[in-house]
């Protein structure tokens, strides 16, 4: 089977007033991960202020093997502990690969759901949002005169698809039907 990715999922809950340092030490150890081989992507969802205080970052990798090299480098461990006066709970991560970072249970399960729940589940998301966010976007690109090419339409939908899908839509779906997804 042909090597799906891998993802890391980090949370990281920071003491009040130290959000600034946390920021030029988000910038530090993003630079030095991307350095490192397979590295495909860094994302930060930052806290809303005054409502959560959570920083989640997710970083993907081409393989587990990188992503794994880089999780436990000396790098990640040298720079984890500069952090560690920042933190208010400790560094607490989960590595998925493929999708699986978007089926991630936050409880005490070990486990993710058997992947035909997991096809079952991204697919009833995916189908709706196919539909309609062509007719919101559409729209748009023809107000900021895109062309009317099929692959500008394609990126630019898919991209909110997976925006949505992975920011707004899995985490609460998948809380919501979590009885049956983890039986």
């Amino acid at each position: 089977m042909k090597d799906q990715g891998a993802t890391v999922v980090i949370n990281h809950q920071i003491k009040d007033g130290k959000q600034n340092q946390y920021e030029e030490w988000l910038i530090e150890i993003g630079s030095i991960c991307r350095t490192y081989a397979g590295n495909i992507d860094w994302q930060i969802i930052r806290p809303i202020p005054n409502l959560t205080y959570v920083y989640t970052v997710i970083i993907r990798f081409d393989t587990i093997e990188n992503l794994s090299i880089w999780m436990k480098s000396k790098d990640r461990e040298y720079l984890i502990e500069k952090a560690r006066p920042l933190f208010s709970k400790d560094d607490q991560y989960q590595v998925k690969s493929g999708l699986d970072f978007l089926f991630t249970d936050h409880s005490d399960r070990k486990s993710n759901p058997v992947r035909w729940k997991q096809y079952v589940v991204t697919w009833s998301a995916i189908y709706p949002l196919s539909i309609l966010i062509p007719l919101i976007i559409l729209p748009f690109l023809k107000i900021l005169n895109f062309p009317d090419n099929r692959f500008v339409n394609s990126f630019f939908i898919s991209g909110v698809v997976v925006a949505i899908m992975v920011y707004l839509l899995m985490p609460s779906y998948t809380k919501l039907i979590k009885n049956w997804l983890y039986r």
